[in-house]
């Protein structure tokens, strides 16, 4: 017979046991993102501020003509006035408002976004149409591209809508709103869903020519993932019910109509009624865009207030798909892009695919818990403080070889601190959350 005594001692010791095992596993997440706040953020903070925004602010805004001069080469070298285009312009007026908004130099950094502000009103939007231009000369006077491409003007709704919530101007607002509006009525498919992208002066459809390198009748998944941005900020901005219907609608066509099911991956070009182009070099995968498009639909999801949980599965499958044939497992990074469900035939290292991949990869380990992207995240982190970071110079470098060379210029007509600065601040807003 059992003595019931020694019963007694081995059932408290096991439930004694189960509350300490149960107080480390609830503990131990906890601890290992306190842990990861205290590593990254002195080091984001750092790129952030002395790396990246202060480039922009020291050498672009342009105090005599308006808008930012955005042409530096390898070196940080100055090459001229250079062009305005609409989605650098904006970028910019997008970075000095985050910048402001998440609580750095807020009024020298406003003051730095107002002066792109006013270059987008007073200079490049068409005052006769409605929207913005797509370049014009350092000068703002001379039109070189006047007609309109929605990419650009995601960008120009994305801008207004930031600087509104950096600043709180009701004009900003009621400009945003207008232009929204204005977007709806000339842009928005009524038909098949979506945005008509490419447009003359007078928004009459354009088909040849475009701006994006494709014919102006396709849509792109680019576009859209930055119009999903852009609708993102402005309904957070104005609370517009069809702003979040638009959004909703957004969030349908990133996370399903742009998905090819049996490749688990995104591509870019289709037609008006969204059938998919894949012929010639439609026939890849760019990893950057698939990532970041990831952690724009859960950015976007808690905007419009949609649970991202069904998503899950899609998050996964997007990300193993760049992770598999796009991630460079020994150094850290993701390479450009490649054909399908092959390796990568396009081996550089870009500066956004980077950042994206941070940001991304943050956000993922967040939601899921998963070691996976807490490792390409640390992995990549490591890849950029110690190859795409110019400490001396400023800036990222805007691409590295295979064989790491450094190549690119710092500031172009489609280089600007968009990408990176918005990754660093995403990052610590985050980090920043699991500080204790």
């Amino acid at each position: 017979m059992i003595d019931e005594r020694n019963r007694k001692v081995p059932v408290r010791f096991l439930l004694t046991l189960s509350v300490l095992l149960s107080v480390n596993i609830k503990a131990y997440p906890a601890q290992q993102n306190n842990t990861l706040a205290k590593t990254y953020i002195p080091k984001f903070e750092k790129i952030l501020t002395e790396n990246i925004a202060s480039f922009w602010c020291d050498k672009t805004i342009d105090r005599t003509n308006g808008g930012y001069t955005i042409n530096f080469g390898l070196n940080g070298e100055p090459k001229g006035p250079g062009t305005k285009m609409i989605v650098t312009q904006a970028r910019m007026v997008w970075l000095f408002s985050r910048m402001a908004r998440a609580g750095y130099k807020k009024s020298e950094y406003l003051e730095a976004a107002d002066v792109g502000y006013r270059f987008l009103k007073d200079k490049m939007w068409d005052a006769e149409n409605g929207g913005f231009y797509w370049e014009v000369d350092s000068t703002g006077n001379n039109k070189l591209k006047p007609r309109k491409h929605l990419y650009g003007q995601a960008f120009g709704l994305y801008a207004l809508s930031e600087f509104y919530l950096a600043s709180q101007r009701e004009d900003v607002l009621e400009f945003a709103v207008r232009f929204f509006h204005l977007l709806e009525a000339k842009s928005h498919d009524n038909v098949h869903g979506g945005y008509i992208e490419f447009f003359n002066e007078d928004w009459t459809p354009a088909e040849e020519g475009s701006y994006m390198g494709a014919g102006g009748n396709l849509k792109l998944m680019n576009t859209h993932l930055h119009l999903l941005e852009a609708m993102t900020t402005f309904y957070r901005a104005s609370r517009l019910p069809l702003a979040r219907e638009r959004l909703l609608e957004l969030i349908n066509i990133e996370s399903n109509t742009v998905i090819r099911k049996n490749l688990g991956a995104c591509t870019d070009k289709y037609e008006r009624d969204w059938t998919p182009r894949l012929d010639g070099d439609f026939a890849r995968v760019s990893y950057g865009h698939d990532i970041e498009n990831i952690w724009l639909l859960i950015d976007a999801c808690d905007a419009a207030g949609v649970s991202n949980s069904p998503f899950l599965d899609l998050y996964h499958t997007l990300f193993d798909y760049s992770l598999r044939y796009g991630y460079d497992a020994t150094n850290g990074g993701f390479y450009d892009s490649g054909p399908f469900n092959q390796a990568a035939d396009r081996r550089n290292k870009v500066w956004w695919v980077q950042a994206e991949a941070i940001a991304s990869a943050l956000h993922m380990y967040r939601v899921t818990k998963e070691p996976k992207y807490l490792s390409v995240f640390e992995k990549t982190s490591h890849f950029i403080e110690n190859n795409m970071v110019d400490w001396a110079n400023g800036e990222w470098h805007h691409y590295i070889t295979p064989e790491g060379t450094i190549k690119g210029d710092k500031a172009s007509p489609w280089k600007a601190g968009y990408h990176n600065g918005r990754a660093m601040i995403e990052c610590l807003e985050i980090l920043k959350a699991w500080k204790n």
